[in-house]
């Protein structure tokens, strides 16, 4: 069974010699009080390392029981699964109470996303939880799944609830969804330098000209970035609007760095394509090197603009998750360009 490392921990198969380790967190009942198994005996936690052993040994292996370790102490401090069916999955996890809120969870969480996905080339992988457990479903969002449905009375009640049954929550990822985040981790990295608006420079090309209508501040309640808004002008007419938002964030990715509109009596004339090239020495002042502009799948004429300006097509109608902007607005899938200003 391959072992799968991360910056801080070890994903590795479990050996006899973990008892201690294993009993310290199974025989809790803090630890184990949503689970369906536990608090163990020391019986049950011997079945369990020497099953988890067993398991590891068959071929082809279809659970993966990982013991979760960390590099800086070798200390065990939980254990993680994901069981593989056809190209589906499923995984859950238990961690030491002494290790909660230190972001190990999200870490062994991506790790086993990622195996299921680049190793084993998994259309889905879901994951359920009592939904009282509250530790559990924000780990499952924090790697990036996706509530899809609270199913009532579906498994036992936690083990100090007088309840016989307890509410089940279940979440799931998308190989394209897990490849989206994968993707706005990257752009989330790129450099941008933003100490405050620079003074613009002319902003023409002897054809088309751009006036500055806005310098908007961040707004970090919302999550907004710093932009520039400006009108499209031909000769004495303004025939447009076009927007550039300074930053790389997951809003972002969805949304883009570029925003535009030509009024309908001035489209066809590649009025769009000039106005988003004439942006390119304000990105640049800031540092930036690569900009994303976004699309409506339906929306051809956007298209063919990233296409001209010689945009890469990163994502393509892809699926909006629920919390952005756009969900709210009606919108379901969208392509991602990424423009390079280099």
């Amino acid at each position: 069974m391959k072992t799968l490392e991360t910056e801080r921990l070890i994903l590795r198969k479990f050996e006899t010699d973990d008892f201690d380790a294993v009993q310290s967190y199974a025989s809790c009942i803090e630890n184990i009080v949503y689970m369906p198994w536990g608090p163990n005996t020391a019986e049950q936690t011997r079945d369990f390392i020497s099953t988890a052993i067993s398991k590891a040994e068959e071929n082809p292996i279809i659970e993966f029981t990982y013991a979760i370790v960390l590099k800086t102490t070798n200390r065990l401090i939980g254990a993680c699964e994901i069981t593989v069916k056809g190209d589906e999955a499923d995984v859950g996890w238990v961690l030491h109470r002494d290790y909660w809120k230190q972001g190990y969870g999200p870490e062994m969480g991506k790790a086993l996303l990622d195996f299921g996905f680049a190793e084993h080339n998994l259309h889905r992988i879901t994951a359920v939880c009592d939904a009282e457990n509250y530790g559990s479903y924000r780990l499952m969002e924090k790697i990036g799944m996706r509530r899809e449905g609270l199913f009532i009375e579906a498994r036992p009640a936690n083990k100090l609830s007088d309840k016989i049954y307890s509410d089940e929550l279940r979440y799931a990822i998308l190989r394209e969804e897990w490849e989206a985040h994968k993707q706005m981790a990257y752009y989330n990295t790129l450099p941008v330098i933003f100490e405050d608006f620079i003074e613009l420079p002319p902003l023409s090309d002897g054809y088309i000209y751009l006036i500055c209508t806005a310098k908007k501040p961040a707004n970090p309640e919302k999550k907004y970035v710093p932009a520039y808004e400006f009108a499209v002008c031909y000769g004495s007419e303004k025939i447009g609007d076009i927007c550039l938002r300074i930053g790389y964030t997951d809003r972002l990715y969805y949304g883009g760095q570029i925003g535009y509109g030509i009024d309908e009596k001035y489209r066809g004339h590649g009025y769009a394509v000039r106005a988003c090239r004439l942006l390119k020495p304000v990105a640049e002042a800031h540092g930036m090197k690569k900009l994303l502009i976004t699309n409506d799948s339906a929306n051809i004429a956007s298209q063919r603009v990233c296409e001209k300006l010689g945009a890469r097509l990163v994502l393509h109608n892809g699926r909006l998750p629920e919390w952005h902007d756009l969900y709210k607005e009606g919108h379901r899938f969208g392509n991602v360009y990424e423009w390079s200003v280099e």
